[in-house]
């Protein structure tokens, strides 16, 4: 476990749920039930201050309402949310967070300039009057790869790629300490993903940042993270330190999205095809609720719930993992 002072944020048994039944009435007429959509259902977890935390798994499994969740977008239906304070700036300084969004298409407002939009946060919170605004809007830019005459351009006038770029730097315009970036490349053509996350790797060594990291591409998360948490339905079923996870692998549903990462050394290996889609968070299925798509299911995984358990130095939520 890491040291108290080392964590950024703490994730205690945090769930989510929407109620999506029909109008009262015709509920009562039709006799059914409130139907609740458990988005999140019980996940806890700490991130380490100045490291990635990453969080994968197939669409639907819960991964951007944790986002939200996290930012303060939702709120939580149980459960806490809990931010450390920053070492250098005195226990009672708690973190900024912001939010790289998915879509650098609908994430930026189209009719203001770029300098409008970075510097934005920096009048909101107060941080800078006047000429100062200008020239922290122009150093942001820079950091990010853009030039200082960017700053009069709108965003259509920019690539997807420099985009993202922009809404990087109206983030750090807040000096944020913590960044949720949910699913910030999966928009943008592979070898832009590439510069874009390059970029994200080097702001966080000079500017000393700490991730959240959201995605479903195994491959990006692999590159990027110090931890992982894979979820599945609202749950996480395995977490472990990121070479320890692709290394060696304790949850079936964990084995079978690594699956999905191309070999170059073994192109035409045999794959075993992740089956069937997830099921609805609505009705979730009794017991474990990959056992419908498990090739391992056994009676037990039908009827009895696993719990998430300490394993040779991960966490994972299967009766056979040991």
């Amino acid at each position: 476990m890491p040291d108290a002072s080392d964590i950024i944020l703490k994730v205690e048994d945090a769930a989510c749920w929407f109620d999506v039944s029909p109008p009262w009435l015709s509920r009562v007429i039709e006799r059914r039930p409130r139907r609740l959509l458990r988005a999140v259902d019980g996940v806890s977890f700490t991130v380490r201050r100045g490291t990635t935390f990453s969080i994968v798994g197939e669409s639907g499994c819960g991964k951007s309402t944790l986002a939200r969740l996290v930012v303060g977008l939702i709120r939580p239906t149980r459960g806490t949310l809990a931010f450390g304070a920053i070492a250098d700036a005195g226990s009672e300084a708690a973190p900024r967070v912001q939010m790289i969004f998915q879509d650098p298409y609908a994430s930026l407002n189209p009719r203001w300039r770029v300098a409008d939009i970075v510097a934005e946060p920096i009048r909101e919170l107060n941080l800078m009057r006047g000429a100062n605004i200008e020239a922290r809007v122009a150093e942001l830019l820079n950091l990010v790869g853009l030039a200082r005459n960017d700053a009069q351009r709108y965003p259509h006038e920019f690539s997807g790629g420099q985009r993202q770029r922009i809404s990087i730097a109206r983030a750090l315009a807040t000096q944020a300490h913590f960044l949720v970036c949910d699913e910030p490349t999966s928009a943008l053509d592979v070898s832009v993903q590439a510069q874009i996350l390059n970029l994200m790797r080097a702001l966080q060594a000079e500017l000393r940042l700490t991730y959240l990291f959201i995605s479903h591409n195994m491959a990006v998360v692999r590159h990027m993270s110090d931890e992982i948490a894979v979820m599945y339905l609202g749950r996480i079923v395995e977490q472990a330190p990121a070479e320890q996870l692709f290394a060696a692998a304790r949850h079936p549903y964990t084995r079978l999205l690594l699956e999905t990462i191309p070999d170059l050394e073994a192109p035409k290996r045999k794959r075993v095809p992740l089956a069937g889609e997830v099921p609805n968070p609505i009705e979730p299925p009794p017991g474990c609720a990959f056992h419908p798509r498990c090739l391992r299911a056994e009676q037990r995984c039908r009827v009895e719930a696993p719990s998430l358990r300490d394993i040779a130095g991960g966490r994972v939520a299967c009766h056979f993992a040991a």
